[in-house]
């Protein structure tokens, strides 16, 4: 029995080291390269959940500078959108995300009746599902000669920020369709505010930012600013602590980290100016199938900054500078394949039958030396 013992322990043990063998041979791994990026990536988007918990969504402005300052386009078009959402005293949403999310204004039903008719034109309709109702995917609002060519603004925001970027005077706002029933910063005591979208900005570098503007709210109105108004306005506080549910510079790819992902920072100073330097690196993922995404990683590093009232040295909010690396990085996946697997399993089935060989003969010896001390 002992020669079938020794067969049946040599069997489990090849059979073991060959499985394990198999599973790290055709097992996907990932083999990355970096060099320096020949040519630059053509644009770069951004896409971003972030809530602000104690600024309202009337007073909140999402705007790009270039590393000049000089504002840039977020080129928003029917693939690029940008959209608010109040939020209550608890985080919560105030209404549903809908695929119609108009500005800051979606609190009921019947304001979602409300801009349907401003779309659709049509006045006959007397109830709208806000759960259900859909959109033409390709509607796209009119700039009303403030955008590029292509641009779309959809919300009341995106037309004020399209003639705030050329410097132009936007009259008669009552006349545009994206800000009728526009919600005041008054009705939006102690909400906060939601942006979510994606955009497209230059990869030149520059910075996003999420900001508390009051002239954001009266921007376009005949409504008058006195002196009064212009000290109130600079000496504000704002608390602008805020959560980042998502933000990523690109599409995602298997084992694909965003750092930032569900952070949350409270600020305590009331001017404080919350800065994030991002690092993005172009990143090419390469699958078996030969298939690839063109995306981006990101580093970062984050500052707290106490903006001095009225020195010109900034605002509060939150602002996320960028800056493209010239390194690329290439992540190919690969399997070691059949050659490697065959050549392994030679070497175990070799060396167990060696070593269980020798094992036998030690125990041959030991055993027959014993059995002849006894016969004698």
């Amino acid at each position: 029995h002992k020669e079938l013992f020794f067969s049946i322990v040599t069997l489990i043990v090849i059979v073991y080291l060959t499985y394990t063998e198999f599973t790290y041979n055709f097992s996907v791994i990932t083999e990355e390269r970096v060099h320096v990026n020949e040519t630059s990536p053509a644009g770069l988007e951004i896409e971003f959940d972030i809530s602000l918990h104690n600024v309202p969504c009337a007073i909140l402005s999402i705007d790009a500078n270039d590393p000049t300052g000089q504002r840039q386009s977020l080129h928003l078009d029917k693939k690029h959108h940008v959209w608010k959402h109040r939020l209550n005293k608890r985080g919560a949403f105030i209404g549903s995300r809908t695929q119609l999310e108009l500005g800051s204004t979606l609190l009921e039903e019947g304001h979602l009746f409300e801009v349907s008719k401003n779309i659709t034109g049509d006045n006959e309709t007397e109830h709208v599902d806000h759960l259900s109702f859909e959109v033409d995917p390709d509607y796209c609002g009119s700039c009303y000669g403030g955008g590029e060519e292509g641009e779309c603004c959809n919300a009341c925001d995106d037309v004020k920020r399209a003639y705030a970027r050329r410097g132009w005077v936007l009259h008669d706002i009552e006349n545009v369709e994206q800000c009728k029933g526009q919600i005041t910063a008054k009705d939006e005591s102690g909400e906060g505010c939601n942006v979510h979208g994606k955009i497209a900005l230059s990869t030149g570098g520059g910075n996003l930012h999420l900001a508390p503007n009051r002239g954001l709210e009266t921007f376009g109105s005949d409504s008058k600013v006195s002196i009064i108004d212009v000290f109130l306005r600079t000496f504000e506080q704002f608390n602008v602590s805020h959560t980042i549910n998502k933000i990523r510079f690109g599409d995602t790819y298997p084992g694909h980290v965003n750092q930032l992902d569900g952070e949350k920072r409270m600020i305590e100073d009331a001017y404080g100016m919350y800065q994030y330097y991002i690092q993005v690196v172009p990143t090419l993922y390469k699958f078996l199938n030969g298939t690839t995404i063109q995306t981006n990683q990101y580093s970062v590093t984050e500052h707290m900054r106490h903006v001095n009232p009225g020195s010109g040295r900034g605002l509060p909010g939150v602002f996320f500078f960028y800056e493209v690396s010239a390194l690329h990085v290439e992540i190919e996946e690969t399997r070691r394949g059949l050659v490697t697997f065959f050549t392994s399993v030679a070497a175990i089935v070799g060396g167990v039958v060696t070593v269980m060989g020798m094992v036998d003969q030690l125990v041959y010896s030991k055993v027959g030396g014993k059995t002849q001390e006894l016969l004698r």
